[in-house]
């Protein structure tokens, strides 16, 4: 199954450099592994960048691919022939939790756009699969809350089941914990003081939610708002190395009721040395407050490469224009998001 799933770079010698570098790491490598650690079991996910192979969700076909509903009736609106500046990057993720059957997501970068096409491409999106209302509150409560932030991935649940999502990621630059937890706040189902608390576990009590923490709304068929939010934090720039970022993120599993061992197991298994002697190999942890506890993934990036990947260059361009444009107010284009990537996803 996943043999089948996986792009054509997958079965290409790695090398010394990344023949095309991604933007799913620094480092360039176009994959990540992740574990959500609720539920009986925990679910084991792996996300990948497609590097080309299929641009946009029109390509969508073969074994191990699902072309849903959704899909079909949004595929243009994220590529020049609804007037992008170009196809938006596709990310694809694998989710399995025993027994259930593998879940399948898809996600558009918007990272590489001017602001305005971003929107222009949501809003169009949103429009079509009947979540119009639900976006348009959940953009002005966000845009509500001081601080600097922009839209960078667009998501779907490969599903047409009635309950499946559609998720807009926010990248947030400078925010402290309290600005996490008023834009986590806009989604109808969030528990602000537990969100608060596990925040603080994940930071050492400290103020500061660390650079390009992520904020994820989640839209549900039928609402009138978004349903739900997850919020990231980048524990390779929270914490001082891997070890100390696992040992929070099992503190936190351990106070939502969830044995940290398999955690710790994990990371010691596929680790690539010593947790010590590694900084951002557990690159991210995320927490959705939304009345299922333990709901925490933890997101770990292997250092193929020994040299950072440039960034997108279009994104660079962007990110000066907008930052030498006056801000004037709530609906101004969010502001860039200078060299750094963008941090997946749950």
């Amino acid at each position: 199954m996943l043999r089948a799933a996986l792009p054509e770079w997958a079965g290409q010698r790695i090398g010394m450099t990344p023949g095309r570098p991604s933007y799913v790491a620094d480092d360039g490598f176009p994959a990540e592994m992740s574990a959500n650690w609720s539920g009986r079991y925990p679910e084991l996910r792996l996300l990948f960048d497609t590097l080309g192979e299929g641009r946009d969700l029109s390509s969508l076909t073969g074994a191990g691919r699902t072309v849903t509903r959704r899909s079909r009736e949004i595929r243009e609106i994220f590529t020049p022939r609804a007037g992008r500046p170009s196809s938006a990057p596709l990310w694809r993720s694998l989710a399995w939790r025993p027994p259930s059957r593998v879940v399948h997501k898809t996600y558009l970068g918007l990272y590489a756009w001017p602001p305005s096409d971003r929107y222009a491409a949501v809003d169009e999106a949103m429009d079509r699969l009947g979540m119009a209302a639900a976006w348009d509150d959940a953009r002005r409560r966000v845009e509500g809350v001081p601080g600097r932030r922009e839209i960078e991935f667009f998501a779907i649940d490969e599903t047409d089941e009635i309950d499946a999502r559609v998720k807009i990621y926010y990248r947030n630059h400078g925010a402290d914990i309290g600005e996490m937890n008023r834009i986590a706040s806009v989604a109808a189902r969030h528990d602000v003081d537990g969100a608060l608390a596990a925040y603080r576990t994940l930071t050492a009590d400290g103020p500061d939610a660390g650079e390009a923490a992520l904020s994820c709304l989640a839209f549900r068929p039928g609402l009138d708002r978004a349903a739900e939010s997850t919020t990231y934090l980048r524990l390779g720039d929270l914490a001082a190395s891997d070890r100390q970022a696992v040992d929070r993120a099992a503190e936190l599993l351990r106070r939502e009721g969830v044995d940290p061992a398999p955690l710790h197991a994990l990371a010691t298994a596929v680790a690539p040395g010593p947790l010590e002697d590694s900084r951002g190999f557990l690159a991210l942890v995320s927490y959705r407050a939304a009345g299922r506890r333990g709901d925490i993934t933890t997101y770990f990036r292997f250092p193929v490469y020994d040299r950072l990947a440039p960034p997108p260059r279009l994104a660079v361009a962007h990110v000066r224009d907008q930052e030498s444009a006056p801000s004037e107010g709530a609906d101004d284009e969010p502001a860039g998001r200078g060299v750094d990537r963008p941090l997946q996803r749950g």
